[in-house]
């Protein structure tokens, strides 16, 4: 199969050890793209769910994500940058560390030419994450409590032809406090790259896909393998977009049906 080919792509909170991870479409993505350097930013694997001794929710599709990686690394070349994030922030006992193409960091400078993009999985700026681990870990239990109720809503849904609804996106952009607490996360990030001097920011963490420009500062978050299934893309003129795996399958499938007709 062609792989499609960018220099840089940045996926982040794919949440590993959880039942919601959508870890196989996040594998068949990567097995659809080639790329220079891939940026793995933050809550690749869930840390705080696989403390949970009563739940063994680790699964060999959740080892194939790795393997598929590793496989890219070895035929590819491709340079694996892991920015740890809040749940796998286990991570730090090793931060930073360099394993020939692989490295293990807390934050990172992407650049290419003259502009420098400062990479970071953006928990720093989430005070509740930061200072109060209790009150998010129940902010936790409430998201997945919210996406059990997803999956069973959107059964229903599917029973009756309807496309996928997703709770935990519609507070997020209809609550007034979700939506304050989004954009002061987005001016903060960005105030960041200006204090870093760089002209573009870089992060995940709240699940929420994003390609904007603050004045003269790049904002670009890459969303999630949770519900969104999404990616950053940096093409060879060094200009981002934002993946979707549904569109990229679909366009996938285009390709195909024109190449064996």
């Amino acid at each position: 199969m062609n792989r499609t080919y960018y220099p840089t792509v940045v996926i982040s909170d794919v949440h590993l050890g959880t039942s919601f991870s959508r870890s196989i479409e996040a594998s068949k993505f990567l097995m659809s793209i080639d790329c220079d350097r891939l940026i793995l930013n933050g809550d690749i694997i869930d840390g705080w769910q696989l403390q949970k001794k009563s739940h063994k929710t680790w699964k060999k599709k959740h080892t194939l994500f790795f393997r598929v990686i590793l496989k890219m690394m070895e035929n590819f070349g491709t340079e694996v940058v892991y920015v740890r994030g809040n749940h796998d922030d286990f991570l730090d006992h090793l931060t930073p560390v360099t394993f020939h193409n692989l490295k293990i960091v807390k934050d990172f400078v992407h650049q290419r030419g003259e502009t420098r993009y400062y990479v970071t999985h953006g928990d720093v700026f989430d005070s509740v994450t930061s200072h109060i681990q209790w009150l998010s870990k129940l902010g936790d239990v409430g998201y997945t409590l919210l996406l059990h109720i997803n999956k069973y809503y959107n059964r229903y849904r599917k029973m009756r032809g309807k496309s996928y609804y997703s709770f935990a996106q519609a507070i997020k952009n209809k609550v007034k406090s979700a939506v304050s607490y989004i954009s002061d996360y987005e001016k903060s990030l960005v105030d960041l790259a200006r204090v870093k001097r760089c002209q573009g920011i870089i992060c995940g963490h709240i699940h929420r896909a994003e390609n904007k420009r603050y004045a003269e500062i790049h904002y670009l978050n890459s969303g999630d393998w949770v519900e969104s299934m999404t990616a950053l893309v940096e093409n060879e003129k060094g200009e981002w977009s934002i993946v979707y795996y549904k569109q990229a399958l679909n366009e996938r499938s285009n390709d195909k049906a024109h190449a064996e007709s």
